[in-house]
């Protein structure tokens, strides 16, 4: 690093410039951005003046980053960034891309490493210096090949950039669709209407809706609940099977059941039933009457005003041991409609919610992509 980098220390006296700080997960963030508020202080004076294409090694330790991060600024053509952090510019042969690339690679964590001379200090920051910092060796091709590298980084950041931002544009439609399909207690109707529907809705019962399901018994198929999955096989999940053999107690829960935990459902923890099977008696089951839709109650019970209702319905001393059983469950008032519109209303949000899980998968195929690349693209 010493044989291609300068140190870049000081600041030329501007004080209106942009303060950035360097998260290891985002890279370069204004600090009103990651900290609501403006955390230089007096020490604004003794900040680095950072120019474009420069870079920063910010020697914290976090999850992330270990033994630090570096990043190279791109948005900006100048800003001011702490001084703590070891801020250097490169040889004109050299891409600032393919250093902070080399770095985000993790192969050189093993030298970083060797120089700390201590563990994380109070402040957070390992105890590297600059001088050591600048003894990391590495491997560095041509510019010319240097620069083909940074392009193909620089491609796929991009467009894992552009689908986060699809990705949370989804969300918010769903999280929107969901507020607007479903009438508050305040509204007589939602807000959006189903075209082809008579969109009639009212006062009900959760408990004229549903009933509990109470059978029990033994089934080699054993389902769970959780808050993102829903009911599913409790063999798909990584947790320990502390349960006892003898699960003649357990619950039974049949496909479009809607099951529960008791203790978790003001926090989202419920989901309809693809399988047959059986569920610890802590759930709750809940099966569904003639002419209802348990996909649309389970969009609905999810909704952040129902999941109020739940909370607020719970019994308990603390979030700890809150818990709704049915008993007081099926008190709970409900807006409600007819089969036909609880249909279509189920289909429109089980569209978004496919459509969301697709392209969730795609940004992790970009991320998988990117995290091959470096491993490939490196010595």
């Amino acid at each position: 690093m010493g044989e291609i980098s300068k140190r870049v220390r000081n600041n030329d006296g501007r004080m209106n410039l942009p303060l950035l700080t360097i998260s290891a997960r985002y890279g370069w963030m204004t600090q009103q951005s990651r900290f609501s508020a403006s955390i230089a202080g007096r020490e604004k004076k003794n900040y680095t003046l950072l120019k474009k294409h420069q870079l920063s090694y910010n020697h914290g330790n976090s999850k992330v980053a270990i033994y630090g991060t570096v990043y190279e600024l791109t948005d900006y053509d100048e800003a001011l960034v702490p001084k703590v952090y070891h801020s250097f510019s490169l040889t004109s042969e050299n891409s600032s891309k393919f250093i902070e690339s080399y770095f985000h690679t993790k192969k050189l964590d093993a030298q970083l490493r060797k120089f700390i001379a201590s563990t994380a200090r109070m402040d957070g920051l390992l105890n590297i210096s600059f001088d050591d910092f600048m003894k990391v060796k590495l491997f560095a091709p041509e510019q010319c090949e240097q620069s083909k590298i940074s392009r193909i980084i620089n491609l796929i950041e991009k467009l894992i950039t552009l689908q986060q931002r699809k990705l949370e544009q989804l969300k918010l439609l769903e999280k929107a669709l969901q507020q607007k399909l479903f009438p508050n207690n305040f509204q007589e109707k939602p807000l959006l209407r189903i075209l082809n529907g008579d969109n009639s809705w009212w006062n009900s019962y959760i408990g004229e809706v549903f009933t509990e399901r109470v059978d029990k018994g033994n089934s080699k198929k054993l389902l769970s609940v959780s808050i993102t999955n829903g009911v599913y096989p409790f063999d798909e999940s990584k947790r320990k099977n502390n349960s006892s053999n003898d699960k003649h107690n357990y619950k039974k829960v049949f496909q479009n059941d809607i099951a529960y935990n008791s203790m978790r459902l003001w926090q989202g923890a419920l989901g309809v039933s693809n399988y047959e099977g059986i569920v610890s008696p802590a759930y709750t089951v809940l099966k569904p009457l003639a002419n209802q839709n348990s996909i649309f109650y389970e969009f609905m019970f999810k909704n952040i005003d129902m999941l109020h209702i739940f909370q607020r319905n719970s019994q308990g001393l603390t979030s700890d041991t809150w818990n709704l059983k049915f008993n007081q469950l099926q008190h709970i008032k409900i807006k409600t409609t007819n089969l036909n519109s609880q249909n279509k209303i189920a289909k429109l949000l089980i569209k978004i919610e496919k459509l969301k899980n697709n392209e969730s998968n795609y940004y992790h195929n970009l991320m998988t992509l990117k995290k091959y690349l470096l491993q490939k693209l490196f010595i």
